[in-house]
Formats: structure tokens, sequence, C-alpha cells
């Protein structure tokens, strides 16, 4: 079913109630969920987390990967969430905050399955429920960290430390698959850089989600292991850095370089 978001009216949608379900069924088909700034440390121990480039705004995002293959999560087995965490993005839901007018506002999923006469009250008289307001602070919370996480992204730009990679998947029955198009933070432009630049993101907190974030590709291991269950199971990921490809010159053409291996997770 298609999501349709709609502001939320207390008015209009006084005797809404919402069903929670701690499965989360609407991310049954998401292999990227978007990973905010202050929930790194704690999606680091889980899930790997990694940066895409939207082709159309030229923005990068840091995405926790879910899955390697489009349409599957790897976290929710046998319709049960099996991971010890849940990204923010996948809580919030059917939920969200986005700008109404000049400001912004609560949205709702009026399709959602979740949404109806039925489960937690969101407002008491006119006033918001116990539920609703917990909800509404977590949508807060959601909300500022995404601007922070758009200010790191911006400063790790800004210093060069985004490398981009391949990570091929090697299947049991022997069919191997690149995924391009991902970028993660090189350790060895980090180590490079000054005493002064690393005091800065020392004091940001920056230097701390840096770890994090090359941290968390440890669980590609978990990703492999999540896939013994699925009808075409991974052997290895093994995590690549994507080198330009050579000039070509009007007498030579010369091959691109081969992907230098830097990470293999095994089953």
């Amino acid at each position: 079913m298609t999501m349709n978001y709609i502001p939320l009216d207390k008015n209009k949608h006084k005797d809404l109630h919402v069903k929670l379900d701690a499965n989360f069924p609407h991310a049954k088909e998401a292999h990227l969920a978007a990973a905010s700034l202050r929930e790194y440390a704690q999606i680091a121990s889980c899930m790997p987390i990694i940066f895409i480039k939207d082709p159309n705004s030229d923005t990068t995002h840091s995405v926790a990967m879910l899955g390697i293959e489009q349409g599957v999560n790897l976290y929710i087995q046998d319709d049960k969430w099996s991971g010890h965490v849940v990204p923010l993005n996948i809580q919030r839901y059917p939920f969200d905050v986005r700008p109404d007018g000049d400001k912004l506002g609560v949205f709702f999923d009026e399709n959602s399955d979740l949404v109806g006469t039925e489960g937690e009250p969101l407002f008491a008289g006119d006033e918001p429920s116990p539920f609703f307001d917990n909800r509404q602070k977590l949508l807060s919370e959601l909300a500022n960290s995404e601007m922070a996480t758009r200010d790191f992204v911006k400063k790790i730009e800004e210093l060069g430390l985004f490398d981009s990679i391949v990570l091929s998947a090697h299947y049991v029955n022997g069919q191997q698959r690149n995924i391009n198009g991902m970028q993660t933070i090189s350790e060895k432009r980090l180590q490079a850089l000054d005493a002064d630049t690393i005091t800065d993101l020392h004091k940001t907190g920056y230097l701390g989600a840096i770890y994090a974030v090359m941290m968390s590709l440890g669980q590609l291991n978990r990703l492999v292991q999540l896939t013994q269950t699925s009808d075409n199971p991974v052997r290895a990921l093994q995590l690549q850095l994507e080198e330009p490809k050579a000039e070509e010159t009007a007498t030579e053409e010369k091959p691109a370089a081969k992907p230098k291996a830097k990470k293999t997770a095994k089953k």
C-alpha cells in the first residue's frame, strides 16, 4: 500500500488511535534506514552505517544497512524484528515531522494499518495522550538529530574524508554481485589530519561519531549470518575501495585499476 502522509489535526483526528507493533512490519521491505548522528553508537553495535548520495539533490545521507538485496530487510526474521537496535526512523512510523507552511508539523500516514480506532489514543480531551506526548518527544529528538547529522556530513565532506566503496557479495551458490554507490569514512585520511583539526572534531563530538561509523563496518558479518536462512545465502561480503578510472589519452587507453580490498565478512 502506498504511504500518504497528511498533517495531524487534533480537531479532525481527535478520535484517532495507533496500534503498536514491535516487529515493525512496515519496514519488512526496507534494506536501508536513515541513521542520525545521535544514534550512531547504538546502531554501530548492530548494523553497518554507510553514506549514499542522492543523485537528484546531490545530498549525502547516512543510512543503516538492513540488507544487501533491495526489498529485503534481514533484521526481520519470521516476521519478527531480530535486531537489538531499531533505528529511530523506523520507530517513528506512522508519524513524521515535515514542513507545514512556515513551520514544522507532525504528519501521519493515513494509509497505515496501524492507524484507526484501535490501540493507543492520540488525544485525551484537548491534550495529547501520554502515548502521543512520548511520540512527539521522539519526533523532536529525531528532527534535531537529523539536523546535526547534516552538519556532520558537511564537515566530513569539507575535510575530504569520504571514500567511495564497493561491496562484493559472494553467494554460497557461486554467484557474485557488486553493490556500488556507497561511501565510508577513510581511516587513513583521518589519521593524516593535523592535531588542531582532530581537537576540533573531538570538541564537537564528531570524532566519536567517526569511530562509531568505522567500527560499524564489522557488522557486515552480521548481515552474512542473517542471510543463512534466506533462499540465497551469502558466503562472504568484501568491502573494497572504489578507485577512480584511469584517464584515457589519444594514443593509449589505460584500464581501470582493480579495487583495493579493505574488509571481508565471512560466514
